[in-house]
């Protein structure tokens, strides 16, 4: 009886230690993986990291202090809506009647003109002045869209040259269980405007940044990649059409394999009852968006709060549609949605129950 009972005692500290392994080494430990290679097949390593990495899940997230300073409260009254200003003073985004943002036209970091008390077409209400930027070849706006029961923030960005949409990594490094808050990679890489990646580590796909092949493993036919190109245009594929030698040849420079696609050839493609694998229906939502040319959209929303429910696929798309994209795409949502512009972060994360950001392994900048 007393060897039965030790032989079970042994037997049950030994799983305890096996699964306290499996966990670190599946969210704790951090991990570089091998990269695949570059434009001219070169093979690319990486700088090893020697301290451990932020755990990228919800759970271990609650175990971190609080940042206070992680998000921005909004007013909620009703502003007049108008046509943003692009470049040549072409009207952008949005289209006549639809969600269309109430923006300034001042300069560099500057608030925009004050707006009416009232509402005017389509469904969607700014609640809050556009703030823009305009430096290099750079041109943002950024506005704040109330539908759905959600705050909507859209950042507008112009480009002389494409090559001012960039991406990076948490610790500059390919690997698993390395992660960073987008404000910290943000400031990192002198960006001005930031919103959060795919958090590749996650998911399985191709992973191509800035013309390097980090994963070229496809695992689902169907899965949907959006494709960035050297010209600076999107495009949404799926990996059983194309591999990421091919895309590479066609003069990719990102392709990120969260998804879905949004929009297709200016047309919403996700159904009402289209979501994310094991994602609620109403979530704080990450996308970006290509209008033409060097024309594009960075949309984060918030949700799990009471102030904002929070965005379904559908209701992403629609927005995106209605903001005149002509591709648009859903990067990792969640607590990870996150937009940082000039120095702060400007909607509000929500991470294991609180209003803060989460670390994550991935960002795309404007710098």
């Amino acid at each position: 009886m007393k060897k039965r009972k030790a032989f079970s005692v042994s037997y049950g500290i030994l799983l305890l230690v096996f699964s306290a392994f499996v966990l670190l080494e599946g969210f704790v430990i951090p991990q570089k993986y091998a990269v695949v290679s570059d434009t001219n097949g070169t093979e690319v390593t990486g700088q090893e990291k020697s301290e451990t990495g932020d755990k990228d899940t919800e759970a271990a997230e609650e175990e971190n202090k609080n940042n206070s300073d992680s998000g921005r409260t909004h007013e909620n009254g009703k502003r007049k809506n108008g046509k943003g200003r692009g470049r040549n003073g072409a009207a952008s985004p949005g289209r006549s009647g639809e969600s269309t943002p109430d923006t300034g036209s001042g300069t560099e970091s500057s608030k925009g003109a004050g707006a009416e008390e009232e509402t005017q077409g389509g469904s969607a209400e700014v609640t809050e002045s556009a703030e823009s930027y305009k430096a290099d070849g750079v041109e943002i706006t950024i506005s704040t869209y109330r539908e759905n029961g959600t705050d909507i923030y859209v950042a507008d960005v112009v480009l002389d040259n494409a090559g001012s949409l960039k991406t990076a990594f948490a610790d500059d490094i390919y690997g698993k269980n390395i992660t960073e808050k987008t404000s910290v990679i943000a400031e990192s890489k002198g960006a001005v405007l930031a919103i959060n990646g795919d958090y590749y580590s996650a998911r399985s796909g191709y992973v191509i940044r800035n013309g390097i092949i980090y994963s070229e493993t496809s695992k689902n036919p169907d899965q949907e990649d959006l494709v960035i190109y050297k010209d600076g245009s999107m495009e949404v594929i799926k990996e059983g059409d194309i591999t990421a030698a091919e895309l590479i040849e066609k003069g990719a420079m990102n392709v990120f394999c969260f998804g879905p696609g949004l929009v297709e050839n200016g047309s919403i493609t996700v159904s009402e009852g289209e979501e994310v694998s094991k994602s609620k229906s109403s979530n704080p939502r990450t996308a970006i968006g290509w209008i033409s040319d060097t024309h594009y959209v960075f949309v984060v929303s918030d949700g799990r709060t009471d102030a904002s429910e929070g965005l379904s696929l559908y209701e992403l798309g629609s927005f995106m549609e209605k903001l005149g994209c002509r591709t648009a795409y859903n990067l990792d949502g969640g607590g990870s949605s996150t937009m940082w512009f000039n120095g702060s972060v400007i909607n509000n994360p929500t991470s294991g129950g609180s209003i803060r950001e989460r670390s994550v392994s991935d960002i795309v900048y404007i710098g």
